[in-house]
């Protein structure tokens, strides 16, 4: 599969901020909760933890505070296989916090991050010694959202002679644009990116209700060489130029929703680094989202790797009848 910048060997690095998290233990709303469990959450540090996990190499570029949520938050992506010494330690500025408040409905977050160690990232990060021999470099649609000096970092990532290929997830968070809109700035970075993942109901929330279906959002988007439009638990469609291949979800018993779409992102990227074809590539992402859609973290273990290189090769109709627990 080709994007318009060839992917070769070498780390994919994922550059964005990594949070502490807190979220109610056992599971229910903030509201009730006498006691708080303390995680991480983190888009780009997510798809670094997966990618490591499919022993993708992966190097997480970011910044933290000089406090224990920093020191908390380097170390597990550290002992989680990601190389994490690009990441800075900010001795003015803490780092980023969110609450999870689960409901019936959905997951609500809480952000604590204004004035973050990493919302103070500049474009000099692109310099670093991380970004050498960098296979691709991932980027997400929060970090422009997160200061001036953010969003121009994603801009000179961008930029059209950057000498790796980008991914780029959308990744639409509401909260993070109040006052500001996200349409007009996302979809010019999206569509100079090489690969690109959005939901179906993001690019529905951003760009219109005339958004129907994937095809619409490639209409939209024609500059990535690979587009994954995700229509949540129903399928996802990839676009290779104009070719468009579609592969559907998973059933999988979901504890908590938060991060399967970074997950997904981080198996798609797989089978992408691993040459496997564009439909085992979206079974790759629907196999890893299933790993963060059971457990109530944003990080999952993948599936047994018997299970996991099984689903890969079956048939469509066993694919299609195939359930995750």
């Amino acid at each position: 599969m080709s994007t318009s910048r060839t992917l070769r060997p070498g780390p994919v690095v994922c550059v964005g901020e990594t949070m502490a998290a807190l979220a109610p233990d056992p599971l229910g709303p903030l509201d009730d909760a006498d006691l708080l469990r303390v995680d991480i959450a983190g888009a780009e540090s997510n798809v670094a933890l997966y990618l490591a996990d499919h022993g993708i190499p992966a190097r997480w570029v970011s910044a933290v505070g000089d406090d224990p949520f920093g020191r908390r938050v380097r170390a597990r992506i550290a002992a989680g296989g990601v190389d994490v010494s690009g990441v800075r330690t900010d001795p003015d500025r803490p780092t980023g916090l969110l609450l999870k408040d689960p409901a019936t409905h959905g997951t609500r977050v809480h952000y604590h991050r204004a004035g973050s160690a990493a919302s103070a990232l500049t474009p000099d990060v692109l310099d670093g010694p991380a970004l050498t021999g960098a296979a691709l470099v991932h980027l997400s649609g929060i970090t422009p959202a997160l200061s001036p000096g953010c969003h121009a970092l994603v801009e000179r990532a961008l930029r059209p002679d950057r000498p790796w290929p980008v991914s780029f997830d959308v990744n639409h968070r509401p909260a993070l644009w109040t006052g500001r809109s996200a349409a007009d700035v996302l979809r010019p970075l999206a569509d100079r990116a090489d690969i690109v993942l959005v939901g179906l109901d993001e690019a529905q929330a951003l760009w219109g209700e005339g958004i129907t279906d994937a095809r619409s959002v490639r209409e939209l988007l024609p500059g990535p060489g690979v587009l994954v439009v995700k229509d949540g638990a129903h399928a996802a469609t990839a676009f290779t130029g104009a070719d468009a291949h579609t592969v559907p979800a998973l059933t999988v018993r979901v504890a908590e929703p938060v991060g399967a779409g970074d997950a997904f992102a981080a198996g798609f990227l797989s089978g992408l680094l691993r040459d496997l074809p564009v439909e085992r590539a979206l079974r790759l992402g629907h196999l890893t989202a299933a790993s963060a859609l059971r457990v109530a973290a944003d990080h999952g273990p993948l599936p047994d790797p018997v299970v996991l290189a099984s689903l890969l090769e079956t048939d469509a109709e066993t694919w299609r009848a195939a359930t995750i627990g």
